[in-house]
C-alpha cells in the first residue's frame, strides 16, 4: 500500500483517507479518495473520476514487483515435480497449505537476492533453491494462492466484502457494484479477447460446467456460493465472452440489519414474525435485485426452531439457520448420454418435498408450472414461502393465474400474505431497497371474478416513512392469529398490543447489538424454548 501511495500524484488528488472499515457515512462523500483493506493482503483505492459517472475501483495487490512474473513462471515449472503431494490435497484449505509448504521448500529468503532477479537472473543455492527477497516471497505466496486456488485476476474483487456484483461486459475493465459507493469501474480486467475467453473457459471448467460453442451459456455457483452467469464466444454475444457474478455473503443480513437500513420497521418485522410462527403462506415479490431473497433469508429466523425446512432452488442462494434443513437444487440435463434426460426440475423436487413431511417449503423462485404444485401444497396444509417476479399484488395474481403457472383462482387465497420489495429512489435522491407494501389476500369472489386484499403496511415515498393502514383492520391478525393465541371475538384487537410488545422486544435486541443473523436466531430460539416470543 505504501509503495502504491508513493507512486500516486498526491499533489493532484491529495493523500487518500485510510479507513479500516467502511460505513454509511462514507456514502455521503462527494469527491472520493478513500483506501481500505479488502483482506488477504489486498487494499482498495476508491478514486473520483470527474469525467465519468462511475468512480475508479483500484485493487492494490502484493504483486507490484516487476521481478515476480519471471519468478512465478519458474515456480510453475517446479510445481510439476510435486504432483503427488498436490493430488493428496482435496479441499481448498489443505491445497493452500500444501502449496505454501512447497513454496517454502523451493525458495530461500535472502535480502540481496533482488539484484539478481532484477537483472533477469534467478540465482539458486547449492540445494537448488530459488533465492528471493522478503518482498518477493510475500508476492509469490499471494500469487500462488490467487492463481492455483482463487479466481486469478478476479480474486481481489471476489475477496472484497463490500462488493455485491461483478460484471464483465467484454474486453476491458470490470464493473462492480459496491455496497457503499454504488457502481464503480475496476482496474481489474482483460486486455484481449483471447485472455477473456481463456479465463471464462478455465472458470467454467473449475466449477464443473464447461462452456463450449454448442453450449455457450452456463448458470452455476462458485465454490464460495456466489452465483455466476457465463456467456462464451462472439456468436451469441457481439462484444465477446462476458460474465456476471452475484456475490454470496457467508453471513446473511438479519431482519434487524434490514431495519437499520430503513427497509422496514420493527412493527413490520413483528407482524412477519407472527406470519412465520403461525405457518401462514407468504410470497416476497418484486423486480430483480430488489432484495427478495435477502428478505426471505432474514425472515427465516422467525420460523419455529424445531421445524423441518425443505428449500428448493435452481441456484443455491437461500440461507436458513435451522439445523433440520434439507437444501435441494435443480439439476440441468446432462449431455453425457445422448438421448437420455437426467435433469431434475423444480417440479420434481417440489413433488419429492411433499413426501418429506416438512413444516416449511421455501422455493427460491416460482417461474412456471411448479407454482401450481406449490398452491396444492398450501391446500394440503404445508406452509410455503417463495420469491416471485411481480411489482404489485394485482400483477402477482395475474401471473399466478395465467399461463404457464395456471393456478385456479379459487386456490389463490391460500396465499395469505404478499410482501412487495423494491429498489427505489429515496427523497434525497439516493437509491435504496424498501419493503413498499405488505398485503393480506382475504378471498376470491367468483360472481365478480375479483380478489379481495388488505394493505397492512405501505411505504410513503414522499416522507420515506412506513405507514400502518392495517392497524385495527388486519384480517390475519384479528381473524387468524388472534384466535390461535387465545383471544376471543370481543378481545381479538388486543393482538395489536401484543404486536407492539413484540416490536419493542426487537427494538431492545437491536439496541443491545444482537444483530448478527445467527446470534439473533439463537436468542429467539432460546426465548421460544422458555415460552417467550411464541
Amino acid at each position: 500500500m505504501w509503495e502504491y501511495i508513493h507512486d500516486l500524484d498526491v499533489q493532484d488528488i491529495g493523500v487518500p483517507e485510510y479507513s479500516a472499515t467502511l460505513g454509511r457515512k462514507h456514502k455521503d462523500v462527494v469527491t472520493r479518495n478513500i483506501m481500505y483493506p479488502a483482506g488477504k493482503g489486498v487494499f482498495v483505492h476508491i478514486k473520483a473520476d470527474f469525467e465519468d459517472s462511475r468512480d475508479f475501483y483500484i485493487a492494490i495487490e502484493p504483486d507490484r514487483l516487476p521481478t515476480l512474473d519471471g519468478l512465478i513462471r519458474e515456480v510453475d515449472i517446479i510445481l510439476m515435480e510435486f504432483d503427488a503431494e498436490l493430488r493428496i490435497a482435496i479441499d481448498t484449505d489443505s491445497r493452500s497449505k500444501v502449496l505454501l509448504e512447497i513454496l517454502n521448500k523451493i525458495c530461500i529468503v535472502s535480502s540481496d537476492a533482488g539484484k539478481d532477479s532484477a537483472n533477469g537472473n534467478i540465482k539458486r543455492t547449492k540445494n537448488n533453491q530459488m533465492r528471493v527477497t522478503p518482498k518477493e516471497m510475500i508476492g509469490l505466496q499471494y500469487l500462488i494462492i490467487r492463481e492455483k486456488i482463487g479466481l486469478g485476476p478476479l480474486q481481489p474483487v471476489i475477496s472484497d466484502p463490500y462488493i455485491e456484483d461483478i460484471s464483465c461486459s467484454g474486453v476491458g475493465g470490470l464493473f462492480v457494484e459496491h455496497k457503499i459507493f454504488g457502481g464503480l469501474k475496476a482496474s481489474v480486467g482483460f486486455a484481449t479477447s483471447e485472455a477473456l475467453d481463456g479465463f471464462v473457459i478455465g472458470l467454467s471448467e473449475r466449477i464443473g460446467r464447461p462452456v463450449t460453442f454448442r453450449e455457450p451459456i452456463v448458470d452455476a455457483v462458485l465454490p464460495d456460493g456466489s452465483r455466476v452467469n457465463i456467456v462464451y464466444g462472439g456468436d451469441v454475444s457481439k462484444r465477446g465472452s462476458n460474465f456476471t457474478i452475484r456475490k454470496f455473503a457467508s453471513t446473511p443480513l438479519s431482519i434487524l440489519d434490514l431495519i437499520s437500513f430503513g427497509g422496514l420497521t420493527y412493527e413490520m418485522a413483528a407482524y412477519l414474525s407472527y406470519i412465520l410462527r403461525e405457518e401462514l403462506n407468504f410470497f416476497v415479490s418484486g423486480e430483480t435485485a430488489s432484495g427478495k431473497t435477502t428478505l426471505i433469508n432474514a425472515c427465516s429466523g422467525f420460523i419455529n426452531p424445531t421445524s423441518k425446512i425443505v428449500s428448493i432452488e435452481d441456484t443455491p442462494e437461500l440461507q436458513v439457520p435451522h439445523k433440520n434443513w434439507v437444501r435441494e437444487v435443480v439439476r440441468g440435463t446432462s449431455k453425457a448420454v445422448p438421448g437420455q434426460d437426467s435433469s431434475v426440475t423444480m417440479m420434481d423436487l417440489l413433488k419429492a418435498a411433499l413426501r418429506q413431511r416438512p413444516n416449511w417449503i421455501i422455493i427460491g423462485e416460482i417461474r412456471g408450472e411448479e407454482g401450481a404444485i406449490a398452491f396444492q401444497a398450501m391446500q394440503t396444509g404445508h406452509a410455503c414461502c417463495a420469491t416471485f417476479h411481480a411489482s404489485s399484488v394485482e400483477k402477482l395474481i395475474q401471473r399466478i393465474t395465467g399461463h404457464p403457472i395456471s393456478v385456479p383462482k379459487t386456490y389463490v387465497d391460500n396465499l395469505n400474505v404478499v410482501v412487495i420489495a423494491s429498489a427505489v429512489r429515496l427523497p434525497n435522491g439516493k437509491p435504496g431497497r424498501k419493503v413498499i407494501s405488505i398485503s393480506e389476500i382475504t378471498g376470491y369472489d367468483p360472481s365478480s371474478d375479483s380478489f379481495s386484499y388488505v394493505e397492512v403496511f405501505r411505504w410513503n415515498p414522499v416522507t420515506d416513512k412506513h405507514e400502518f393502514p392495517g392497524f385495527q383492520n388486519s384480517y390475519m391478525l384479528e381473524q387468524v392469529i388472534a384466535p390461535k393465541r387465545g383471544f376471543t371475538q370481543s378481545t381479538r384487537r388486543k393482538i395489536y398490543d401484543e404486536l407492539n410488545v413484540r416490536a419493542n422486544v426487537l427494538r431492545k435486541l437491536h439496541e443491545k447489538g444482537i444483530t448478527n443473523f445467527y446470534d439473533f436466531y439463537n436468542v429467539l430460539a432460546k426465548a421460544y424454548r422458555e415460552g417467550l416470543f411464541r
